[in-house]
């Protein structure tokens, strides 16, 4: 037996001794509250007696309540297991583990697997293990699952650092990670398949190695179906999930295979109320339908919340909200086959949400591990910040840019032009076609036809290319955007009304070595410093960095006149690979769905 399992042997010995011994009581009594039971989906009166760091009873706890014991009165409210986010990335938050869970533990979040592979992309090995070494710090309890591949279209676009199943050893033995994060290398089954085989063996090198150590694989399956979603499941090692599902159709299909369906709700991206159809509707087990938030900005953090805002709006579907919170607790642990989460029964953590309104998900109190961790959305236990080292701050490895390098040229007067057509609140994109007035041999915007150059500058100094298209639907009438947060290999992406300012605005994201930066008539209108591989910051607390997006937001719509909702998140996805139809990277514009690299310049006339 090893060490751990000796510690719990011991553990298990103390709560017996404290339930039989007539001497021996409780620390903490909840007393008074309506139990929710995940297992058996019920709600019924009983206390919650907790020793140290465990739950010791549910029910009636008068026996161990001792002169030392804390008696929390809790009449009225809903006790219930803390909430489990299955899939999320700190790094699209732009906050470090430590100010993410400051937001969110208030709010009944207790347990998070997190995906790193946007610091992967960037600084590979190192970089994961340092945002893996902040949340060893933390009193909640955060798990990761990596990536087995970087970049995930290798030949389509330059990371900073190559990941491969060569890594996976180091990673995967970490007491931290869980598993292998969405295998988004192999998304795109059909293309891969015959354009690039050899990723689906070092893919399947890896899920062996994870599963020999039983790690678990999160799996990646945007709008597959049949074959594709069969040869992703055997792919991912026959267990997989998929946080990618958009449609009813999908959320069935995937749920009869034996999926795990992560249904997101995030910032930029949400899927939930369409999922949901397939349980709502057709009457489908949900044992497998868990809530995820995938990406969420700080300023809905501190807005709205975190699962619990998300369980509220599942419970809006027509969902009884006991069967919305086992999407975040007893589902999710059963999928990665947590032993002491996910539910409250004897012996496990005590890590408890208390509702005091369980239709509007109103967190009262949170214990982590049997202490109480916040009450009336603030903490109550003492959060140091984070500090990263310098060695993880200097990613941004590219010489500034004129205007004449990022124009898109062409002779004649006009020029036939292939564009992006951005999808509000979703990852996938369409495509389009324009036709764009010629200048000097320079294609003009056209703010009629919303159609503004998109480009990708590399920024790890691998390659110094720089990928170029347009862009239709991000509703931009002045100045331009730019950041060092385009998932996944997170090169600089810029978009705008004219090239100078773009110019520009690379020019500060350069400057700032990484960060947002947005440009009206050569001056910054706003900027935010994302020094942590060009994705995160530490020099900001999360309310901090949320009053300073909520700004950024504000100027980006009334400064410069854009009119879709999160735009530095819609625009960090526009070269997002895995994801169909259309994507940009530093090889100029993707077809997802042929793996091949498109002119953006279809025919030039005149």
């Amino acid at each position: 037996m090893d060490t751990k399992g000796i510690k719990e042997a011991i553990h298990w010995r103390k709560l017996i001794d404290v339930l039989l011994d007539a001497n021996q009581y409780a620390d903490t009594i909840l007393k008074g509250g309506q139990f929710i039971n995940v297992i058996t989906r019920e709600i019924y009166p009983a206390d919650v007696a907790i020793k140290g760091e465990y739950i010791l009873l549910i029910g009636d706890c008068s026996d161990l309540q001792g002169p030392s014991t804390h008696m929390e009165d809790v009449a009225g409210m809903y006790i219930s297991p803390g909430f489990i986010d299955s899939h999320m990335h700190f790094e699209s938050a732009m906050l470090t583990v430590t100010e993410f869970s400051r937001l969110s533990i208030p709010t009944g979040t207790t347990t998070i697997v997190a995906d790193p592979h946007e610091i992967g992309n960037v600084l590979g090995v190192h970089g994961m293990q340092e945002m893996i070494k902040e949340a060893r710090t933390l009193p909640n309890t955060v798990y990761f699952t990596v990536p087995c591949l970087t970049p995930d279209a290798p030949g389509l676009e330059t990371a900073g650092m190559d990941i491969a199943s060569g890594d996976m050893a180091e990673l995967l033995n970490d007491p931290l990670v869980q598993g292998i994060g969405e295998i988004q290398g192999f998304s795109n089954v059909s293309p891969v398949y015959q354009h690039a085989p050899e990723l689906i063996d070092d893919l399947i090198a890896s899920v062996s190695y994870a599963k020999s150590i039983n790690k678990t694989v999160e799996g990646n399956a945007p709008a597959l179906f049949g074959k594709e979603l069969a040869a992703h499941i055997i792919s991912g090692g026959t267990h997989i999930s998929c946080h990618e599902t958009t449609t009813k159709e999908e959320m069935v299909e995937k749920l009869r295979n034996g999926v795990s369906v992560f249904m997101r709700e995030g910032s930029s991206q949400r899927n939930m109320a369409e999922c949901i159809r397939a349980i709502t509707e057709e009457g489908m087990d949900s044992r497998r339908a868990i809530l995820v938030s995938d990406d969420v900005v700080p300023e809905d953090l501190m807005k709205m919340g975190h699962m619990n805002d998300i369980v509220k709006r599942t419970i809006t579907q027509g969902v009884d909200p006991v069967e919305a919170i086992q999407m975040v607790t007893i589902n999710a642990a059963a999928h990665f086959g947590f032993k002491d989460s996910g539910m409250l029964t004897p012996g496990k953590k005590a890590d408890i949400a208390v509702i005091s309104d369980l239709m509007n998900m109103t967190i009262h109190s949170v214990y982590l591990k049997g202490k109480k961790a916040a009450a009336q959305n603030e903490l109550t236990i003492d959060l140091p910040a984070y500090r990263y080292p310098e060695n993880v701050k200097q990613s941004v490895k590219r010489k500034p840019v004129k205007p004449a390098d990022l124009v898109i040229e062409a002779s004649g007067s006009k020029a036939h032009v292939r564009a992006i057509e951005i999808i509000p609140d979703q990852n996938l994109t369409g495509s389009a076609q324009f036709q764009l007035s010629v200048r000097d041999g320079k294609i003009q915007p056209c703010l009629n036809q919303d159609v503004l150059p998109l480009l990708v500058l590399e920024r790890h100094g691998r390659s110094g290319r720089i990928g170029k298209t347009f862009l239709h639907g991000f509703r931009l009438l002045r100045g331009a955007i730019a950041e060092s947060v385009a998932h996944d290999t997170h090169n600089i992406i810029v978009c705008g009304t004219n090239y100078e300012d773009m110019a520009t605005a690379v020019n500060r994201v350069i400057a700032m070595n990484g960060g947002i930066a947005l440009i009206q008539d050569g001056r910054v209108v706003g900027d935010l410093p994302l020094g942590i591989g060009g994705l995160m910051t530490d020099e900001m607390t999360g309310q901090e960095v949320s009053n300073r997006i909520a700004e950024l937001h504000r100027k980006a719509e009334e400064e410069l006149g854009c009119g879709i909702h999160v735009p530095f998140m819609h625009l960090s996805f526009l070269s997002l690979v895995t994801s169909p139809k259309w994507k940009i990277t530093d090889m100029g514009l993707i077809d997802v769905d042929s793996f091949t690299v498109l002119p953006a310049v279809m025919k030039e006339e005149g």
